[in-house]
C-alpha cells in the first residue's frame, strides 16, 4: 500500500533566500524502518549502509529533506585554513575507525588492476626516447642551456626509476622473468641494485607511516638527535637545506648493505649488486674514455642528481606534511596510512608524462598492483567514493617549504617539532629556509 510521509514541516520556512534549508523532495521504495540523516545520507538505524537487504515489504516514500545551506562548521573552516597554510588543496577530514584497507580496494573497479602489454611497453618507449633525447641535448646544449637539459635528462631517468618500480611491483607484465629482466636494466643507470631496492620498498608498503618500520621519510628522533652534538647538525642539514638530495644518503644506507637483508633475500641481492658493478665497471670508464672526467660529470652525474632531486622531493611529498601522524605499530591502522596518510600531488604536465603519473600516489597506496597507466582513473574513483578524505595538493613552493621547515623532529601530540624551536642557535639554516624559500601556493 502506498502512503505519503512528510519528514519535515516546511510551513514556516518559505523559499526565501533568507531561509537556511533548500528542500529536495526524493521518491523512492523502502522497507518499514527508522531513518536517521548522517554523512552518508539516509541510513537505516542499527544496520551497516555497506549491506544489501531484500524488504518483506514495500511501499512509496515521499521525502522532503532540508539540506542546509548555512555556513560550513567549524572543523571544515580549520580544514580550509590548514590547507593554505601549508599548501594544499584539501586535507582529508579523519577516515572513521571501521573502514579498512580491503573496503577501500573493493570499491576500486577490477579494471584498473588489468595489466596491458602494449601501455607498458609505450612507457619504456617514453623513457629510453626522452633519456637518449636528453642526452644529445646535453652534447650539444651550450653552457648557459645545459641546466635545462640536466633537468629534462633528470626527469627522463626517473621515468626508468618508475619502470623499475612498477616491475618491482608486478605491475608491468604477466611475466616474472620480464619483469626482473626490464627492471633491472631500467635502474642500472641510476645505480640502483633492483632486488636490494625492491625488498626495502616492499616493506616501505606494508608498513606505510610506522614509526620504526618504514623505510621512506620518517620524523627524527629527539634522542637521536641530541646524542652528539655532530650528528645533531648533519640532521639538521639533511632534513633541511639539503633534504631535496637526501636520497642519495638512503640509497648508500639501504642498498648495499647485505646485512640488512633476511637470509633468503640475500642471494637475489648479490646478484642485483653484480649487475650493478659490471655497469658502473664498464660504463663509467667508457664515458671518461670518450669525454673525460668532465664528460662524466656533464653526461652522468649531473642529470643523476637531478634524478635524486624528484626521488627525494617526490617521496617526501606522498607522507610528509604537518598533520600526517607517524605511529607506533600497536596504533597503526592500514587503512588510515595508505588512504589518509598518503599525498596525491599535480606536477607540470610534462613531469606527470615523463615520470609515468607516479605523483599519482593514493591509489598506488591501497594496492601497488595498479599499473602506473591506470593510476589516474583509480584516483578517480577513489575521489568518487572517498574524496573527503583524501589529502590533495598541486606542487608549489609552499608546499615544499613546510616540509622543509617544519616536518623534522617526532612529537606524539604534535606529530611534528621543527628543529628551531628546539635547538634555534644551531638551526640557523632553517630560520635561513624560512626566509628564502618563495611562499606561493
Amino acid at each position: 500500500m502506498n502512503e505519503a510521509r512528510t519528514l519535515l514541516d516546511t510551513s514556516q520556512c518559505t523559499t526565501s533566500p533568507h531561509c537556511p534549508f533548500k528542500f529536495q523532495i526524493t521518491h523512492s521504495h523502502s522497507a518499514t524502518g527508522i531513518h536517521n540523516l548522517n554523512g552518508h545520507g539516509l541510513i537505516r538505524k542499527g544496520f551497516s549502509h555497506q549491506r544489501n537487504f531484500v524488504p518483506r515489504k514495500k511501499h512509496t516514500v515521499i521525502q522532503a529533506v532540508a539540506i542546509p545551506v548555512a555556513p560550513s562548521p567549524p572543523e571544515r573552516n580549520e580544514y580550509r585554513e590548514l590547507s593554505e597554510r601549508y599548501g594544499f588543496k584539501q586535507i582529508g577530514e579523519p577516515l572513521p575507525d571501521n573502514v579498512t584497507l580491503k573496503d577501500v580496494l573493493n570499491s576500486l573497479p577490477k579494471k584498473v588492476l588489468e595489466i596491458d602489454d602494449v601501455k607498458a611497453w609505450k612507457t619504456v618507449l617514453i623513457s629510453v626516447t626522452s633519456y637518449a633525447l636528453g642526452l644529445f641535448m646535453i652534447s650539444k646544449a651550450p653552457w648557459y642551456l645545459l641546466p635545462l637539459a640536466w633537468a629534462w635528462t633528470g626527469t627522463a631517468a626517473t621515468g626508468l626509476f618508475v619502470i623499475g618500480h612498477d616491475c618491482a611491483h608486478k605491475a608491468f607484465s604477466k611475466s616474472k622473468l620480464v619483469e626482473d629482466i626490464v627492471g633491472t636494466l631500467a635502474l642500472l643507470p641510476l645505480i640502483y641494485p633492483y632486488e636490494a631496492w625492491r625488498f626495502k620498498h616492499d616493506q616501505h608498503h606494508a608498513k606505510t607511516n610506522m614509526l620504526y618500520e618504514d623505510t621512506a621519510w620518517h620524523p627524527v628522533w629527539k634522542e637521536e638527535f641530541d646524542s652528539s652534538p655532530l650528528l645533531r647538525k648533519a640532521i639538521i642539514y639533511g632534513y633541511g637545506p639539503f633534504r631535496p638530495w637526501m636520497s642519495i644518503a638512503h640509497w648508500l644506507m639501504w642498498h648495499f648493505d647485505l646485512k640488512k637483508f633476511r637470509p633468503h633475500e640475500v642471494k637475489r641481492v648479490k646478484i642485483s649488486l653484480a649487475c650493478v658493478f659490471a655497469f658502473m665497471a664498464i660504463g663509467f670508464p667508457l664515458i671518461i674514455y670518450k669525454t673525460g672526467v668532465m664528460g662524466w660529470i656533464k653526461f652522468w652525474l649531473m642529470p643523476w642528481l637531478g634524478y635524486h632531486f624528484w626521488m627525494s622531493t617526490f617521496t617526501m611529498v606522498h607522507h610528509s606534511a604537518p598533520h600526517i601522524p607517524f605511529k607506533y605499530s600497536a596504533d597503526w591502522n592500514a587503512a588510515r596510512a595508505q588512504l589518509s596518510g598518503t599525498v596525491h600531488c599535480d606536477y607540470p604536465r610534462w613531469v606527470e608524462i615523463l615520470c609515468h603519473n607516479i605523483n599519482v600516489h593514493i591509489p598506488h597506496h591501497i594496492t601497488p598492483r595498479i599499473p602506473s597507466y591506470n593510476l589516474r582513473e583509480a584516483h578517480k574513483s577513489l575521489q568518487e567514493n572517498w574524496g573527503k578524505y583524501l589529502n590533495e595538493a598541486s606542487w608549489n613552493w609552499r608546499l615544499l617549504k613546510t616540509i622543509m621547515t617544519v616536518c623534522h623532529v617526532y612529537d606524539k601530540e604534535k606529530n611534528y617539532v621543527a628543529f628551531d624551536e628546539i635547538a634555534p642557535e644551531e638551526s640557523r639554516s632553517i630560520t635561513f629556509l624560512r626566509k628564502v624559500m618563495p611562499d606561493f601556493a
